[in-house]
Formats: C-alpha cells, sequence, structure tokens
C-alpha cells in the first residue's frame, strides 16, 4: 500500500499535479458592504396672492448611519411665513422656527439600546429665543416585521419603539412681536429637568404608503410646574423610488408658554419629500 501511494505521488508531481489548495479568499467585490449613509429631504410651500398675500414655507431633513453597534442620527427641520390679510397693511410674520438635533445610539441587545443626544431650537413666534438641551436614555424596541428580508424589495411592514430618557434644558426668552400684555423685549428664561417618555411607530399599508406617529411627553420635576407634550403625525405617499408626497400634523404643547402666548399650537402641511 505504502509503494502504491509513493508511485501514485510521483505520477501527480510528473503530471504537474498538485495538492488542493486552500478556498480562495473572497474577491474584494464580495466582501459585506457597509451600511451607507441614508435620509431625506423634505419641504412645503403655501402661496397665495390677490386680495390677501401668504407665503408658507417648510423644510425638514434627516441623516442615518449605523456603524456596527453604533447608529448616529441628525435631525432639522425649519419654518418660515408672511401674512398680509389686505394690500394695505404690513405684512405679518406668522413663522420663524427652526431646529437641529443629533443622537448616537449604541445596541446593547437586539431589542435594546442606550443613547445621547442634544440639540437647539428657536422660535420666534413663541417667544423662544434659544432653547438648548441634552439628554441621557434607553431605548427598547418591542416590534420590527419586515417583508421579503435580504431581497432587493425588501420593505417595513410594523414597527414599534419606546424611549425613556432625561432630559436637561435651558431656554432664553424674547418677546419679539409685542401683544396687548405683553411689550416688546427679553423675558424671564425657564430651566426644564424632566424625565422625557417618547414612543414611534410607523404602519405600511403597501410598501409605497405609510403612517407614522411620533410622540414625546416631558414633565418638569425642578421649580415651577410644567410640561410640554409633542406629537408628530405623518402620512407619506412614495411616487417613484425616492419621491413621495406627504401630509403631516404637528402639534406642540407647552403648559407655561413665554406671557401673552398660546399653549397650543398645531400645523398641518402637504409636501414632498426626496429620500437617498
Amino acid at each position: 500500500a505504502e509503494k502504491a501511494a509513493a508511485a501514485a505521488q510521483k505520477i501527480a508531481e510528473a503530471q504537474g499535479g498538485a495538492a488542493p489548495a486552500a478556498a480562495a479568499a473572497p474577491a474584494a467585490g464580495d466582501a459585506p458592504k457597509a451600511d451607507p449613509w441614508t435620509g431625506l429631504v423634505g419641504v412645503g410651500l403655501v402661496a397665495l396672492s390677490g386680495n390677501s398675500e401668504t407665503l408658507t414655507f417648510t423644510a425638514n431633513g434627516q441623516v442615518d448611519k449605523k456603524f456596527g453597534e453604533w447608529a448616529l442620527g441628525a435631525r432639522a427641520t425649519g419654518a418660515y411665513g408672511q401674512s398680509r390679510p389686505t394690500p394695505e397693511q404690513d405684512s405679518q410674520v406668522v413663522a420663524l422656527r427652526a431646529g437641529v438635533s443629533l443622537r448616537g445610539d449604541r445596541n446593547i441587545a437586539s431589542f435594546a439600546s442606550i443613547f445621547a443626544g442634544g440639540g437647539a431650537e428657536t422660535d420666534h413666534v413663541k417667544s423662544v429665543e434659544v432653547r438648548g438641551f441634552g439628554e441621557l436614555g434607553a431605548g427598547i424596541k418591542f416590534l420590527e416585521v419586515k417583508r421579503n428580508v435580504g431581497q432587493k424589495d425588501e420593505w417595513e411592514r410594523e414597527y414599534i419603539r419606546a424611549d425613556l430618557a432625561f432630559r436637561y434644558s435651558r431656554e432664553t426668552r424674547f418677546q419679539y412681536y409685542a401683544t396687548p400684555t405683553v411689550p416688546t423685549g427679553g423675558l424671564p428664561g425657564v430651566t426644564l429637568i424632566a424625565p422625557r417618555v417618547a414612543g414611534v411607530f410607523r404602519f405600511a399599508l403597501t410598501p409605497g404608503i405609510r403612517f407614522s406617529e411620533e410622540l414625546e411627553f416631558l414633565p418638569n420635576i425642578a421649580g415651577d410646574a410644567r410640561f410640554l407634550f409633542n406629537s408628530n403625525t405623518k402620512l407619506s405617499a412614495r411616487l417613484t423610488e425616492s419621491l413621495a408626497l406627504t401630509a403631516s400634523f404637528l402639534m406642540n404643547y407647552d403648559s407655561a408658554p413665554a406671557g401673552g402666548k398660546k399653549p397650543l399650537d398645531t400645523a398641518l402641511a402637504m409636501g414632498i419629500e426626496a429620500a437617498f
């Protein structure tokens, strides 16, 4: 048997044969691709002319990126509007706000994460000069259902997540537009130290039609009694692979607003979003 094996080896060498090589390493193009940056940009516009003149412009954007167990997300919103009830009257500003936020998440389980975030916003009509905030918290994903997983046409059917965080916020106020009770000028600033309870719900009726709801509740636990409640309800219908028509309803409630201001603001808007 040994002589037969040796003879076979010599024959293989004479024919240029060689021992089987190890499996070739995958080509660079076959390596798993890193998660790309994703996001969207949306705009809305209302313009009236004639007996009355109104111009309202809204914009929003977001970008997200995953780095293994880490994730980074940024959000920005803004609105500007002015109105002239009659040609004889001067234009009045009816919307002037902007906000930006940044959040980093670290997955600690397939369904849970911890995060840190911060941001700043301004709203001249509500007499908010600058509202800066920072927070730490944890998020739990209760439900995530996808269709056609692993395929090119994969899409999200249902998604539910809840956040529990602790936020510190400092708000400086300025009365940009005079009211009968409060003249134009500086106003006392306020501090908010509050637990933040928030939730996100998304449901796709079809691959191209999606409903989403984002809400948060913040009760102040230091100083005077105050709580904030924010809600953003949106319905989007995809026109192409990257364009969608949207209808949204925004609600912001502040139980202790600046002097002379109403506690509740709402906005109903139509627009278009481009995803990338």
